[in-house]
C-alpha cells in the first residue's frame, strides 16, 4: 500500500501532512501525485470530496519558487468551493513560505488586490479573475501551474468563454491540470485543444452499495413539507443537507422547519458571503443540524459526517443527483440518500434511473400528520395563497406549476446563483 512518504519527497509538505493526520494517499491522490511531479497535463475525473486538493496542491507547492510573483492559478465555479480549496492549501503549506491568495466575486476587491502583490498561488472564481485581469491588478507571465477544478460544474453555469479568455492570456509553457466529475463533449474538446498528451485518470464515481442505502417516496405536492418533517423526525439524522430546486424553495422549507423548532438554514447564491460563511460554520460546528442547498450554493462543498441526503426537489440534470449524494457515506462510513418525488417528477426521476449503478428503493409512503407550510413570508399555513381579496392578485405560482424557463434563462440565473458571473462581479 503506497504511503505519502513514498511520493512526497518535500520534508516540510509532509510534516504538514503528517500533523493533519494522514499516512495513505486516496486513490486519486496516489494516481496524480506521481505524473503531477513529472510536470505532465492530466485529467482527473473524481466525485467531490476524493482529495482532490492535495492531489493538485503537493506537485505545485513542490516545484513552487516562493516570492517569485504568481506561479500557480487554480480556477473554482463558486465562492465556497474557492474557500475551501485555499483553506486545504494552506494546511498542506503550513512549514512553506507560500503565500496563497483567494479571489472570488461578492465581496470587496482591494483587500484582494493587495493580496495578490505577494501571491504565489492564486485560488479564484473566473469572474472575479478577469475582473483583475481587466485592472491589471494580477500578472500571469510567470504562472506554470493552472488547474481547472470542476470543469462540468462550469459548463453547466455558462463560465466556459471566461475560463478560454483566462486560459489564452496564460503563458504557453505551463503545467494544466483538468478536473470534472463527467466529461462532456465540450469538455473533451477544451481538453484536445488546451492540453499536451495529458494523462487520464479516472477513480469510482459510486460509493458501495451497503455504504449508501438510497430511497424515494412518492406524495402529492401538499403533503410534500409533511413528509419531509416525517422524515426528518422518524430517521433523527445527526446532519443532514436537503437539496432544493430554487433559492426561493430552499428560503420556505428552512424557514418552515425553524417555525417547527428544527435547526435549520439555508444557503444559496442571494446570500452575502459573509452570511454564507456564518451559515458554513455553523453547519460544521453542528450548531445547526439541517442544511437547505441549491444545487450551485452546495456544489464542492466537503463537509465531513453528513448522514443524511434528502432530495426535496429532483434535480432537472441527471448527473446532479449523484453530485447530491456523494455528500455523504464518505471515507468508508455509511449514508443514506432519500428523495421525494410528485407526479411531476416522473420524467425527470426516469432519466436519472437510467444512469445511477445503484437503483433507489421505492418506499411506502407512511401514515403521518399534516404540517402547516407557509411559501411566503406573510402566508398563512396551507397549500394556496391566503387572503386574496375579491379581485386581488392571485400569489403563488402560476396553474398547471411553475413555468419551465428557457435554457439561456437557467444559465442566467445560475450565474447570479454562483457569484461569479464576470460582467456582475465588478459592480460588487
Amino acid at each position: 500500500m503506497t504511503t505519502f512518504k513514498d511520493i512526497v519527497t518535500d520534508e516540510f509538505i509532509q510534516k504538514a501532512i503528517d500533523n493533519l493526520g494522514f499516512t495513505k494517499p486516496t486513490p486519486i491522490q496516489a494516481e496524480c501525485i506521481p505524473p503531477g511531479l513529472e510536470g505532465k497535463d492530466l485529467i482527473g475525473q473524481a466525485k467531490t470530496g476524493s482529495g482532490k486538493t492535495f492531489a493538485f496542491g503537493i506537485p505545485i507547492l513542490h516545484i513552487l519558487n516562493e516570492g517569485a510573483g504568481l506561479q500557480a492559478i487554480i480556477l473554482a465555479p463558486t465562492r465556497e468551493l474557492c474557500v475551501q480549496i485555499s483553506e486545504e492549501l494552506k494546511k498542506l503549506a503550513k512549514y512553506t513560505k507560500a503565500r496563497i491568495a483567494t479571489v472570488y466575486g461578492g465581496v470587496s476587491i482591494n483587500p484582494q488586490i493587495r493580496e495578490l502583490i505577494s501571491a504565489d498561488i492564486c485560488v479564484a472564481t473566473p469572474g472575479r479573475f478577469l475582473d483583475h485581469l481587466e485592472r491589471n491588478t494580477i500578472h500571469v507571465d510567470k504562472v506554470k501551474n493552472f488547474i481547472l477544478d470542476e470543469a462540468d460544474r462550469m459548463l453547466d453555469m455558462g463560465f466556459i468563454d471566461d475560463i478560454e479568455r483566462i486560459i489564452q492570456a496564460l503563458p504557453r509553457e505551463r503545467q494544466t491540470w483538468l478536473f470534472s466529475a463527467t466529461m462532456p463533449q465540450q469538455i473533451k474538446e477544451m481538453s484536445r485543444h488546451y492540453l499536451y498528451e495529458p494523462v487520464h485518470i479516472k477513480t469510482s464515481s459510486h460509493v458501495e452499495e451497503e455504504l449508501l442505502p438510497q430511497y424515494y417516496y412518492v406524495t402529492p405536492h401538499n403533503r410534500k413539507f409533511s413528509l419531509l418533517v416525517h422524515i426528518i423526525e422518524t430517521e433523527k439524522p445527526d446532519k443532514t443537507l436537503i437539496f432544493c430546486g430554487t433559492r426561493r424553495t430552499a428560503e420556505a422549507v428552512a424557514r418552515n422547519m425553524r417555525r417547527h423548532d428544527m435547526r435549520a438554514e439555508e444557503l444559496h447564491g442571494g446570500l452575502s458571503q459573509a452570511k454564507r460563511e456564518v451559515v458554513m460554520d455553523q453547519f460544521k460546528k453542528n450548531k445547526i443540524h439541517l442544511l437547505i442547498a441549491t444545487d450551485v450554493a452546495a456544489r464542492g462543498l466537503d463537509i465531513s459526517n453528513i448522514s443524511h441526503v434528502i432530495n426535496y426537489d429532483v434535480p432537472q440534470n441527471p448527473e446532479d443527483y449523484i453530485h447530491r449524494i456523494g455528500r455523504t457515506a464518505r471515507a468508508g462510513k455509511k449514508g443514506k440518500a432519500i428523495t421525494i418525488l410528485e407526479e411531476r417528477d416522473f420524467n425527470e426521476w426516469q432519466a436519472i434511473l437510467d444512469i445511477v449503478p445503484q437503483q433507489p428503493d421505492k418506499m411506502d409512503t407512511p401514515e403521518h400528520r399534516n404540517v402547516g407550510f407557509r411559501r411566503h413570508e406573510d402566508q398563512g399555513y396551507g397549500r394556496g395563497p391566503p387572503n386574496r381579496g375579491p379581485g386581488g392578485p392571485r400569489r403563488g405560482p402560476p396553474r398547471g406549476g411553475p413555468r419551465k424557463s428557457s435554457p439561456r434563462t437557467q444559465s442566467r440565473a445560475k450565474k447570479r446563483e454562483s457569484g461569479s458571473g464576470w460582467k456582475q462581479s465588478m459592480r460588487r
